[in-house]
């Protein structure tokens, strides 16, 4: 009998199907971090969103001998802690491989097209009070001929890449910050902030990506180009992104993420006066369809695990 614990149900907006394994299911709807050492206790299997399993909690969980990551990324997890209690972490891979590049796109778009701009600019009234048919206060942006800067190759890297070729637009993989050569298919990431229109980051967030772009990156790009970040919100000093934008620097930014979620303390990034941003929730992966490729995922981790041949495993 396998204990499982989902000590954040409510963070998955989509059903688990039941193990096909001889299991006891106990799930809680939101943990607190200060609460999940105590709802684990007794845990064979853990089932683990955005809540944070350090050295210290793995170290108080003795009988925890699998995490069932409900994501991609894991960098709430200590792998190395778990490598060595021998730990089994299994993470979730290619579920969001058309949901992330689309909201990725919706967000180029909003930018480029200026659309809250606008749509605020007809519900205050002006266009009922416009002398002519239209106007043009907000500049609009072509994607097509445009050249679109990826940073990360992965399967939602590259699958911005296809939508953003469907559009026209020239697409730069950008090779690792500071290597010493650049690979086949890659170009520099120096490169890539001095031509590229539109940068979107999607890679993990590690020690050589935290802080990625900064005040130096941010200076480098045009004054016409924008940032989107769907991936994590580390790889941003939101501070230097603030100021960028209100200095104009760059023309627009969207993220679907930030350095601390929810922002209870607030976040220089939801600031009234910037101009040009779109903040949306960390929702780029959560459309309905892959919200429950991602719980049956999890299950089949869970179901491999118990059958002695453990997949998508990060420890």
């Amino acid at each position: 009998m396998i204990t499982i614990v989902c000590p954040e149900r409510d963070a998955v907006g989509a059903q688990f199907r039941a193990p096909a394994i001889e299991h006891r299911w106990i799930e809680h709807p939101a943990t607190t971090q200060a609460e999940l050492v105590a709802r684990l206790a007794g845990a064979q299997v853990a089932i683990i969103n955005k809540l944070k399993l350090g050295a210290a909690e793995i170290a108080a969980l003795p009988e925890l001998r699998m995490i069932a990551v409900a994501a991609t990324g894991a960098d709430n997890i200590d792998l190395a802690a778990c490598r060595e209690r021998g730990i089994v972490v299994s993470n979730v891979r290619g579920y969001a491989v058309d949901t992330v590049p689309e909201h990725a796109m919706m967000l180029i778009l909003a930018l480029r097209r200026r659309l809250l701009d606008y749509v605020a600019d007809v519900r205050a009234g002006r266009w009922a009070r416009s002398e002519n048919f239209c106007f043009f206060d907000h500049p609009i942006g072509d994607l097509a001929g445009a050249t679109l800067g990826v940073v990360g190759r992965g399967g939602l890297g590259q699958g911005v890449a296809r939508l953003g070729e469907a559009f026209g637009m020239r697409v730069l993989f950008a090779e690792h910050r500071g290597a010493t050569t650049v690979r086949e298919g890659y170009a520099a990431f120096e490169q890539v902030l001095a031509e590229a229109d539109v940068i979107s980051l999607h890679c993990p967030l590690k020690d050589n990506t935290r802080g990625l772009i900064g005040a130096a990156e941010l200076a480098r790009m045009k004054p016409t180009a924008i940032l989107v970040n769907t991936s994590r919100g580390g790889l941003v000093d939101e501070v230097a992104l603030a100021e960028a934008l209100r200095a104009g620097l760059i023309a627009g930014a969207a993220t679907d993420v930030l350095s601390t979620e929810p922002p209870r303390d607030g976040n220089p990034l939801l600031d009234a006066d910037l101009p040009n941003l779109i903040v949306t929730p960390h929702v780029a992966w959560a459309s309905a369809q892959a919200m429950q490729r991602l719980a049956d995922q999890v299950i089949d981790n869970i179901e491999a695990f118990a059958a002695g041949a453990p997949r998508n495993r990060l420890a």
